[in-house]
């Protein structure tokens, strides 16, 4: 037996036990006729002590020769702590050492493994495994497991039956790059690693399996970012016989479970927010709603005065901040600078001070009196102390930029807190997206969502008008939930891809296996996915995925540990047809 406890088990009422324990030296302390040494494992750390008075001097120079990460296994008594450490759960007492072995000697780590360490970031995942051992890490990894098991829980309680489906699947065009996988067995042809089990959890609701989740992998070969991994984990669900309003009922409830049984809040009824009012007030389809600054539209008070960039701009739009007229020149400069970057892309910007005696104070004075700035105010809900900060420009642009300004804002005011939830449900957007460079509609979600009854007519007259039975869940600013109602007959999902530029060939090639499953009684269908990553780092109190998975990958979607991806040698190649045989 390797350990009759662990590390962090042991208390006062275990003093005199004879026990056994195993694990890593986290450090140790040689006073020369004393000698500690910190004993760690994954629950925690226990003093161990050796005792010239009171140890055989062999064990004793056996202890003086243990180094940091020595895996190793000591017997002895529980005894009381002379020095007791408040801060630890075993900090009343220590064990008293008769016997000591080696399990496995250690290298010194090339970084500390403590909470607060000298290793990098590229240091530390080339050496993940190392990195594990530290407790923010390894904490984030049970929290990731307690997050999963509740998820797991919930929607067994409800009814859901998981179901895996394919890893190696056909390349389908659902608007990322596919990661591909040669066949040995089938010359030239080619498996896709899935993006989503989109097309499979459809045909489990055409099996009769009328609730379907999934906690499951899928690939993206995209650009990354800090909340982007190449590989990523979704709650995939799928449900019958559903409308809308029942999907968002479900996971409503299960966002709320999570809330609770997790971090223990309970929030209100989550808002339903219309896309085109998100776009409206916050310039983007995940707002963040844990504080104010939504858009004021300027363009009927601020054009028309001689001030040529807001008349020729198509979109004139404001926010107020709350007790930032405080902010010196020097601080709102150094803003005007931060929209202007490259990846903010903004022109200028124009502030207008709101003065605690009611009057205005603005960059553009020479073109606006006081009663025009205080129509600026009441467009933008600023009060005395407040300061309004304007951009112009081309309307989706310039809305994108106020967002940004408005996130970046909400950090230097420390107003995003993690400990504070606001979810919402974001719906009705638009079922096709312009793609301004060919002219060409693509689904804004993807090929098999329903439009919004009564819609479909309107894919022949005007396509960019047509509402998408589709639903996103935001929490705290971020998407965490996307899914829609589906299209379930074969003769809508024909005139949804023609719409999409498939011809009926492509169509057939692509999906058919889809359309010939609709005409065997497929029946009204819908579902939602989570992502998983993302939302066990903001219930974790983050943003960047990457702390939540096991052996992420860096920002070039590399594994660094393990060297992936890497070469393949002429023998596999050629055996996977991507290489000529040199004997041919």
């Amino acid at each position: 037996m390797y350990r009759t406890h662990t590390n962090g088990q042991l208390r006062a009422q275990d003093i005199q036990q004879e026990v056994t324990l195993s694990g890593w030296v986290q450090k140790t302390r040689d006073k020369g006729f004393m000698v500690w040494v910190d004993l760690r494992d994954r629950y925690g750390v226990t003093q161990l002590i050796f005792d010239a008075q009171r140890t055989e001097k062999s064990m004793m120079e056996q202890a003086q020769k243990l180094g940091r990460e020595f895996v190793i296994q000591v017997s002895g008594t529980v005894i009381e702590r002379e020095s007791k450490n408040p801060n630890m759960p075993t900090g009343d007492i220590e064990i008293l050492v008769s016997k000591v072995t080696i399990l496995n000697a250690s290298l010194t780590p090339p970084f500390t493994i403590e909470d607060t360490t000298d290793g990098g970031e590229d240091l530390r995942m080339k050496y993940r495994y190392l990195d594990i051992r530290r407790n923010p890490v390894r904490e984030n990894l049970l929290f990731r497991h307690k997050v999963s098991m509740a998820v797991r829980n919930y929607l067994s309680e409800q009814g859901f039956v998981d179901v895996e489906t394919p890893y190696l699947i056909k390349s389908t065009p659902e608007g990322a790059r596919d990661f591909v996988v040669p066949s040995r067995m089938n010359q030239g042809q080619f498996y896709a690693l899935p993006q989503s089990p989109q097309t499979f959890k459809q045909l489990l609701m055409v099996g009769g399996l009328d609730k379907y989740f999934q906690i499951v992998k899928c690939f993206r070969d995209e650009d990354l970012r800090a909340d982007r991994q190449p590989e990523f984990t979704q709650i995939d669900c799928e449900m019958a016989f559903v409308e809308q309003e029942d999907i968002l009922n479900t996971f409503e409830g299960l966002t709320r479970h999570l809330l609770k049984e997790i971090k223990g809040v309970e929030v209100g009824a989550f808002p339903r927010m219309q896309y085109d009012d998100a776009m409206r007030l916050y310039g983007n389809d995940k707002p963040d709603i844990r504080f104010g600054m939504e858009f004021g539209e300027l363009n009927q008070v601020a054009k028309h005065k001689e001030f040529n960039v807001f008349n020729t701009a198509e979109l004139v739009v404001g926010i107020a901040v709350s007790g930032a007229n405080s902010f010196t020149r020097k601080e709102i400069d150094k803003l005007i600078d931060w929209v202007r970057r490259p990846q903010v892309g903004a022109l200028g910007m124009v502030y207008c001070r709101c003065n605690d005696d009611g009057s205005f104070k603005s960059s553009v004075d020479k073109f606006y009196d006081q009663e025009d700035l205080a129509k600026w105010a009441e467009a933008t809900g600023a009060k005395p102390g407040d300061l309004i900060f304007v951009l112009s420009g081309q309307t989706n642009k310039v809305r994108a930029q106020l967002s940004a300004l408005r996130m970046e804002l909400a950090e230097r005011l420390s107003l995003r807190k993690p400990d504070e939830f606001a979810p919402l449900w974001v719906v009705d957007f638009p079922l096709l997206e312009l793609d301004e460079q060919t002219g060409n509609y693509h689904a804004m979600h993807h090929p098999f969502t329903s439009p919004k009854p009564g819609q479909l007519e309107l894919l022949e007259t005007a396509p960019g008008k047509v509402k998408a039975n589709a639903y996103d869940l935001v929490l705290n600013g971020n998407e965490i939930g996307g899914g829609s109602i589906r299209i379930h007959d074969k003769q809508t999902q024909a005139i949804m891809l023609k719409h999409l530029g498939f011809s009926e060939q492509e169509a057939k090639e692509q999906f058919g296996f889809l359309m010939d499953a609709f005409e065997y009684g497929a029946p009204p269908h819908g579902g939602i996915a989570f992502g998983l990553d993302r939302l066990v780092a903001i219930l974790g109190g983050q943003e960047t995925i990457r702390d939540f998975i096991a052996f992420p990958k860096n920002n070039s979607g590399r594994d660094v540990m393990i060297d992936a991806p890497a070469p393949l040698d002429d023998t596999q190649l050629t055996e996977l047809h991507l290489k000529l045989d040199i004997q041919e």
